[in-house]
């Protein structure tokens, strides 16, 4: 019965992607002229999920990355990014982040704008070879709406909707450190985020591990995880740890993120979320396993809290360098999923 629904579902896909996904290639950009770069990246993700393997539902995902970049010396170098996705627009947004930037090749990167904070640049995600952004604001929960507040991203954020320094060095030995502060915002005071990333990228076994702390005064209406209530507290505290570990064409990933609000109002949307998973490449062919739990509420004792586990398999199949195709099947806390699609990079 599944194989029946994967040879429907590959099939409609395949079809709607081609019609409107392929196009957009033709304006992919990387030129330099002189001292300035040029970049446009991006990708686009269409397909289908079936919740309890019934009635396909049609979704979609897109990211567009535009970066200049001007070079004024061998050293330093000024720039400016904007980039717009599926998720800002489905949250009313009209970019994903904005900043200019300045790097230096011996110091580090300083960044000034609408952005992702330091902690989360510098975290680690979970291994996935699908379609579903399970890194960022899964899109399976579009279209199963859970049935209680779920903290589905296991790396720490503060957000891109406040004004935002970012400070991180080069790497210095195998570590890189960084800090961010953020403010002028209806939604906090402020916000002060610290990290380190610490990388061992030669050798047999590769290792990537990072570690976050975050500190936001005053949350007045504040979300971020677009799947908990908005949060009114004294102050909000966040630690994340992650870790990467590659043997071959083998990949694990374990995260983990804790959040508390202090004195909150209204609904209760602190926790903590932790994940794991694992993936393993073979020429044009990549599978992964990955399991995400929630617990929301955790730390007020009047309500009950609410516990979610979500499980999901994928398959990938890389046609090119530009066009894969994916199947996940999937599990959340109670609604079994299948969910096939196109995807295309530039």
């Amino acid at each position: 019965m599944i194989f029946k629904y994967l040879s429907h579902i590959i099939s409609a896909t395949a079809f709607m992607c081609v019609a409107s996904v392929i196009p957009s290639m033709a304006y992919a950009l990387h030129y330099d002229i002189g001292p300035v770069g040029l970049k446009l990246t991006g990708y686009g993700t269409a397909g289908i999920l079936e919740p309890d393997f019934k009635t396909p539902d049609f979704i979609g995902d897109w990211r567009v990355r535009g970066e200049i970049d001007w070079r004024i010396t061998d050293i330093n170098s000024f720039g400016a990014v904007y980039a717009i996705d599926a998720a800002a627009v489905d949250e009313d947004k009209y970019m994903r982040e904005g900043f200019v930037y300045w790097q230096n090749r011996h110091y580090g990167r300083a960044e000034f704008g609408f952005t992702d904070s330091i902690a989360r640049k510098l975290g680690v995600g979970l291994p996935d070879v699908g379609g579903l952004r399970v890194n960022d604001k899964p899109l399976f929960y579009k279209k199963i709406h859970p049935n209680g507040p779920v903290i589905s991203d296991t790396t720490l954020t503060t957000g891109r909707s406040a004004l935002r320094l970012n400070l991180a060095t080069m790497p210095i030995g195998a570590a890189q450190y960084g800090l961010s502060v953020s403010g002028i915002t209806d939604n906090y005071d402020y916000a002060i985020d610290a990290a380190i990333k610490i990388r061992r990228p030669s050798g047999k076994v590769k290792t990537a591990y990072s570690f976050g702390a975050s500190f936001m005064s005053h949350p007045d209406n504040y979300r971020t995880d677009a799947y908990t209530p908005r949060v009114n507290a004294d102050w909000r505290a966040q630690i994340s740890g992650g870790m990467n570990l590659q043997y071959n064409s083998w990949m694990w990933g374990l995260t983990a993120r804790v959040i508390y609000d202090d004195d909150p109002i209204g609904p209760v949307s602190d926790g903590l979320a932790v994940g794991t998973g694992v993936s393993y490449d073979i020429l044009n062919y990549s599978i992964s396993l990955t399991y995400i739990f929630s617990d929301t509420g955790i730390w007020n004792r009047d309500i009950n809290d609410y516990m979610d586990h979500t499980a999901i398999a994928s398959f990938r199949y890389k046609y090119s360098e530009n066009v894969d195709m994916w199947v996940s099947i999937g599990m959340t806390t109670e609604t079994p999923f299948l969910s096939a699609g196109l995807r295309l990079t530039f």
